[in-house]
Formats: structure tokens, C-alpha cells, sequence
């Protein structure tokens, strides 16, 4: 049996403005916008070539057992380009504030990029939700 990651919840303040943020600055495919019950609103979108999507949620009440996240508590949720400066000049021509390119060293975290699967850049959407895009060898099809 698969057990295929399909869906991140990404906790936001405003729905609409994080779904601009997502769908026309860093580009993501918008899949759902929808009431799914009564005051219950689902915004999905995925980022281009992924098998797994992230969900915006507005009314919907936490799992049993679960608690709420806050908005701008999700942290290191990480995508794979094969080129990360092609992205990383995308996602400045779109307007998002991207770190530089950076690789981890002997001191650490360094700029520049690294040897494989050693080079990552990152960036928060408009609630502090954080993420980090690593430059893979290949698609993920090749691997």
C-alpha cells in the first residue's frame, strides 16, 4: 500500500490575500475554491509538477485530537526545482522577497550554491508561513 502525501494545510489570516500570494506571485496552480459546508471554505493549489497540494482552510473545526495551527506557524515546508536560480529570478520578477541562494558548509549555512542537492533558497508568504526550495539533480519523475 502508498501512503502518498497529498495535501499541507497552511494556516492564513486572510484567504484571499494568500491565495493572490500563492496563485500570482509564486505561481502555484489553483485547484478548489469552494464553501464546502457553511462557512466552511477550501482554497487548494499546487505548486507546478507536484503530487501534493496545499490547502487554505477558513471555518473548518480541527480533527478531533488536533490542534489549530496559527497563522504563520508552518515552517519548513520544502519544494524541489532542478534549477534554483531560474526560480529564484521567477520568483523575484513576481515580486516575492527571496533569500539568496545559500548551501550548508563548514561554518554553516553559506551563500552560493552548493554540490548536489546542497543549494537552497527561501521565502514567507504574507502570514510568516515559511519555506525553503532546494535545487534537485532531476525531476522527480527521473529519480
Amino acid at each position: 500500500m502508498n501512503w502518498t502525501l497529498e495535501v499541507v494545510p497552511v494556516p492564513v489570516t486572510d484567504m484571499d490575500r494568500a491565495k493572490a500570494f500563492y496563485t500570482e506571485k509564486v505561481g502555484f496552480k489553483l485547484d478548489l475554491d469552494d464553501e464546502v459546508a457553511p462557512g466552511v471554505r477550501i482554497i487548494q493549489m499546487t505548486p507546478p509538477g507536484s503530487r501534493c497540494s496545499i490547502a487554505l482552510l477558513q471555518g473548518m473545526p480541527p480533527f478531533p485530537g488536533e490542534r489549530a495551527m496559527a497563522p504563520g506557524a508552518l515552517q519548513g515546508l520544502q519544494v524541489c526545482v532542478t534549477d534554483i536560480e531560474a526560480a529564484r529570478e521567477e520568483l523575484t520578477g513576481r515580486g516575492v522577497d527571496v533569500s539568496p541562494i545559500r548551501h550548508v558548509g563548514a561554518t554553516g549555512w553559506e551563500e552560493g550554491k552548493g554540490d548536489t542537492w546542497n543549494s537552497f533558497m527561501s521565502f514567507t508568504d504574507p502570514d510568516g508561513n515559511g519555506w525553503m526550495v532546494q535545487e534537485a539533480p532531476s525531476e522527480l519523475s527521473a529519480r
